[in-house]
């Protein structure tokens, strides 16, 4: 993977309360950045930002709920006037409900449609004026490979994380014009308090220090996609490409019992 050297700067990363961008916000801060986290639950935000007055940089804890877009786009305002322009945001909050076919209903889908999709369509709407006017700027949308290919009783998560995807392929071309850099995450089986719910095995599960490691190489890097664990990527790249019924042959093993 091609890397290429990063000064530290102003870093704004959503959904920072546990899991994953929990700790890709103190591996950030230990690297020297100014880390504005964001989430819905403050005490846990407070806590992560007493967490690092031994680390090189700081994190300052900026409660957030990425749906009601005014919030959004206040935060973005107090975090430049704080910490100074943003250079890396990281749109990392989501969350996941499992949808099964019998008694499947709309809530589910539109609650996370409102969190996983258009919180990060949110983040950019109060993001891209600054960058575009800089001309320059890193913005890292974290989808999942549950977005590759639609997985059983992930159809209301898969939805978001595919539309995700999508969205960042879309938008890269005219962004890389402005001289702003789109990265796509799509992480694997992370341990988080999310995937400690999950009731099936999880294949390849990385621990969440090793993930934000990843996460952290990834954004340093020249890449367009970032993904971990690479082994589960390839397997699901691979069911991506397949034709229907070879795939369907697959996922049907995959559905858990009533």
């Amino acid at each position: 993977m091609t890397t290429e050297q990063t000064t530290a700067g102003c870093a704004w990363i959503t959904g920072a309360s546990s899991g994953l961008g929990h700790a890709l916000a103190r591996r950030m801060a230990a690297d020297g950045w100014r880390v504005a986290a964001s989430a819905r639950s403050a005490d846990p935000l407070a806590e992560l930002a007493k967490s690092a007055q031994d680390l090189k940089g700081e994190i300052r804890a900026i409660p957030l709920d990425v749906t009601d877009p005014a919030a959004v786009t206040a935060a973005v305002g107090t975090i430049e006037q704080a910490l100074g322009p943003i250079d890396q945001a990281v749109l990392n909050a989501g969350s996941h409900q499992p949808v099964r076919a019998a008694g499947l209903a709309a809530a589910a889908f539109r609650d996370l449609a409102e969190l996983n999709l258009m919180g990060t369509v949110h983040c950019l709407e109060a993001l891209l004026p600054g960058m575009i006017a800089r001309r320059g700027g890193r913005i890292a949308v974290v989808a999942s490979l549950a977005g590759y290919r639609g997985l059983p009783t992930s159809a209301a998560y898969g939805m978001t994380k595919a539309g995700l995807i999508n969205m960042a392929e879309a938008l890269k071309p005219e962004l890389d014009g402005y001289g702003i850099r789109l990265q796509l995450v799509n992480p694997g089986f992370v341990r988080t308090p999310l995937t400690d719910k999950n009731p099936f095995p999880m294949p390849f599960l990385m621990e969440t220090e090793d993930a934000a490691e990843a996460f952290y190489r990834g954004l340093g890097s020249k890449r367009f996609e970032i993904v971990f664990p690479r082994r589960l990527a390839y397997l699901l790249k691979i069911l991506r490409c397949l034709p229907a019924p070879l795939a369907f042959a697959v996922t049907r093993r995959l559905v858990p019992e009533p």
